[in-house]
């Protein structure tokens, strides 16, 4: 295991161990090749190398990068709760979206107690205009009463099982430690809603048979190992602990009982930082940086960047880069901290360029091209 030690709390011995925050010989260009969007959330390449973008007002929207231009919203979305952080925010594309035109998108859904994180699958019509044969697949249940914390990262693995990021919905932090519910879970599904024959907790009793893992808070960034297909996460602590973490089927990762950060204000959260039979994060920040979308890269236009994690920040409004060997964290490099704008998402392009989403209110889809 390897820490990020905060840079007002760090001992010799922890120095020893903690790989460095190096400066950026490399940073790369910056393009901006689409303006226009409202706070733009997720972000998905079609085959014809048009883009995918959500935006959490409640439009989805299909960005031409040749024009730099937006197309109208596209029809066919289902009901929002569109406050604070709920609206409409993940996508991801059915791994045979050539085939079929599927794609599946995580929103914040209104509800009868509240509201919640739901799965909506649908296929984009042959002109791009409307979505079709849409239903939601998955709801995390229960409904609650909250506008913070609804997770809604999606990742397909290998096996073409989807996983869903859920948050703890702010106010339901304990719950996260309840496998009777879907609350601060990773949840992995079939596509059409089904659970997976080897999930973890089929055969647990009063246990949610979608869950993978639990005691998180509220994960807005994830992706596969190119290598292995292991999944990755990227996890919001509260002020300060935001996580990396390799989340494993069944495993417990601790929120709210274990935590290296502290209430916003100031008070201690749970009993510490270990506990048996919880995990240890690979990495963690503090102060925090509010990470968000990920992606490893994988492409040749940076290829000293090849294999590692890339992570958007909020807070931080940066992009960093994550050394990974052997499953650990060996080295970070931050970008982009001189311009100031939140960094929501982070997708390699198909033509091997870093994309990422700005989540401003004149928000805008970045390229980055190696600089000198």
């Amino acid at each position: 295991m390897v820490r990020r030690i905060g840079l007002l709390a760090f001992s010799l011995a922890a120095l020893a161990t903690s790989p460095a925050i190096a400066a950026a010989p490399d940073e790369p260009k910056v393009e901006v090749v689409v303006k226009g969007l409202q706070n733009p959330w997720g972000l998905a390449f079609l085959p014809d190398g048009r883009a995918l973008i959500t935006e959490r007002a409640g439009r989805l929207r299909i960005a031409n990068l040749r024009t730099g231009t937006l197309s109208g919203p596209v029809a066919g979305l289902p009901a929002l709760h569109v406050r604070s952080q709920g609206g409409l925010l993940g996508i991801a594309l059915d791994p045979d979206f050539r085939a079929n035109r599927k794609l599946y998108l995580c929103f914040s859904e209104p509800r009868n107690g509240g509201n919640g994180t739901s799965v909506f699958a649908a296929t984009l019509s042959g002109d791009g205009a409307r979505l079709e044969n849409g239903q939601v697949i998955f709801r995390q249940m229960p409904a609650v009463n909250s506008n913070h914390h609804f997770g809604c990262r999606l990742v397909f693995d290998r096996a073409g099982n989807l996983f869903v990021t859920l948050g703890d919905r702010y106010s339901q932090r304990d719950e996260a430690q309840n496998l009777a519910n879907h609350i601060g879970k990773i949840v992995r599904i079939r596509p059409d809603g089904s659970v997976p024959a080897d999930n973890p907790f089929i055969k647990t009793p009063g246990a949610r048979p979608e869950i993978w893992s639990y005691g998180h808070r509220n994960i807005q960034g994830a992706a596969l190992h190119p290598e292995t297909g292991t999944l990755y996460t990227a996890e919001h602590g509260a002020k300060g602990g935001d996580e990396i973490n390799r989340p494993e089927a069944g495993k417990n990762y601790g929120w709210p009982v274990i935590t290296y950060g502290v209430d916003y204000s100031g008070a201690k959260i749970g009993i510490g930082t270990h506990k048996e039979g919880m995990e240890q994060p690979l990495y963690y920040w503090d102060p925090s940086i509010a990470p968000s979308g990920a992606t490893f890269y994988r492409g040749d236009k940076f290829p000293a960047w090849r294999g590692n994690l890339i992570v958007g920040a909020l807070a931080g409004s940066l992009i960093a880069r994550l050394e990974i060997r052997d499953g650990k964290v060996t080295g970070e490099t931050r970008y982009l901290e001189d311009r100031g704008e939140r960094i929501r998402d982070v997708v390699e392009g198909p033509d091997g360029y870093i994309y990422l989403l700005t989540d401003e209110t004149a928000g805008a889809l970045l390229r980055l091209t190696p600089g000198r």
